[in-house]
């Protein structure tokens, strides 16, 4: 079987969840002896070919022409397509929301639709209107998908509602972890106080709050100190910069007791993370956080938002704790009970641990994909998906 991810940030590099899943479903599929190619565009010079564990990388060039990147971009990724196509079969084309709206209906390969949580998905549910424009692509991506998969079932039934896809099928899928690397680390010291967050500094993965609640943490637990892995953004509406902007809004309390660290690369995480006591990441809204799912692969006893996908993940006092991430207060009263209780951090910790095993683990995940993609090439010969979604 060959199977093409659309991926615009396969690592190394700065990448996020999608990136991270890419990768680790990939190089689990190259393994069981699938053919698997990864498409997408990068900041590089020129077309530029990479092999990752059997996972072959094409990375096009992003086109400099100012207006016009849907149209370039969507006739360079036709064409890599056929050219996929012309050297054998392709079997399958596995993308996000929008993978699939430069891509024409009559393109090689059942084309999916996995849903990470996309335009429409994160707009409504931060209270925004979603963009014209972006809007109109994702619905045309859905009119011109084959099949649909979502990484939680509140991801996928949200978005169901939001684009009116009525009772078509949506297989759930969720984030697959590398739990040989994302492990234990008995050997490596934990530093007494050190909470870790790691994710895009945002508005939406409660970073300004979770800063927001450091002096309550110190007052309650001194030695307490917060370590922020992840890359920068922009303030919607401003371009100013979301950690300058985060950085001028911490109390003075809590200056020296927070360190950023920038982007952290996938392969040095786990040892990022083995020294933190807790992790915190207080999201506004979530698909299926693959931070989450490696924080709780290493044991490590998480505070998460209780939003969107948080309660399908994590169930409250068994194997992490979930607070109102929107509230500094509940964020910090969280983290306090798990510094000061170190019986109840290890006990939601190796539950965390168990519950990735069960779940989440590659290994048993890796198996599930296999299993879909069989039956969207068994389906795509005799059942079309109807199309419910107008391509407008």
């Amino acid at each position: 079987m060959h199977v093409c991810f659309l991926c615009n940030e396969y690592p190394p590099g700065q990448h996020g969840g999608i990136g991270s899943f890419t990768q680790t479903l990939g190089r689990r599929l190259a393994q069981q002896g699938c053919q698997v190619t990864v498409l997408g565009f990068y900041s590089v010079a020129a077309f530029r070919q990479e092999d990752d564990q059997g996972v072959k990388i094409r990375r096009l060039a992003h086109t400099r022409l100012w207006g016009a990147p849907f149209w370039i971009h969507g006739l360079r990724l036709r064409r890599e397509l056929c050219r996929l196509a012309a050297a054998g079969p392709l079997d399958i084309v596995d993308g996000p929301e929008n993978a699939f709206a430069a891509v024409p209906p009559t393109a090689p390969g059942c084309k999916i639709i996995r849903m990470h949580g996309g335009h429409h998905f994160f707009s409504t549910t931060l209270n925004r209107q979603p963009a014209l424009w972006r809007g109109w692509l994702e619905r045309r991506s859905f009119a011109r998908a084959d099949r649909l998969a979502a990484v939680s079932r509140f991801v996928a039934e949200t978005t169901r509602s939001l684009l009116h896809l009525g009772t078509v099928p949506i297989e759930i899928l969720p984030n697959p972890v590398d739990t040989e690397r994302f492990r234990p680390m008995p050997q490596a010291p934990v530093t007494p106080g050190l909470i870790g967050f790691v994710g895009t500094l945002c508005e939406k993965k409660g970073i300004r709050q979770l800063v927001l609640a450091m002096p309550e943490i110190i007052a309650a637990v001194p030695q307490a100190r917060l370590i922020v892995c992840g890359r920068d953004s922009v303030v919607l509406g401003t371009g100013k910069s979301f950690r300058e902007t985060l950085q001028a809004a911490i109390p003075s309390q809590a200056c020296r007791r927070i360190t950023f660290s920038g982007h952290i690369e996938n392969a040095r995480l786990p040892f990022e993370l083995a020294a933190a006591q807790v992790l915190v990441y207080p999201s506004h809204m979530e698909a299926m956080p693959v931070a989450w799912l490696e924080g709780m692969a290493m044991a490590k006893p998480v505070v998460a938002g209780n939003a969107g996908p948080g309660p399908e993940l994590i169930q409250d006092g068994l194997n992490g704790l979930l607070c109102n991430p929107h509230d500094p207060r509940s964020i910090a009263a969280s983290v306090i009970r798990l510094l000061q209780d170190r019986l109840l951090a290890e006990r939601l910790g190796a539950a965390a641990r168990q519950r990735v095993l069960q779940d989440f683990s590659v290994d048993r995940l890796v198996q599930k994909n296999q299993d879909f993609y069989h039956r969207c090439l068994s389906r795509q010969r005799n059942y079309p998906l109807e199309k419910t979604t107008p391509e407008a």
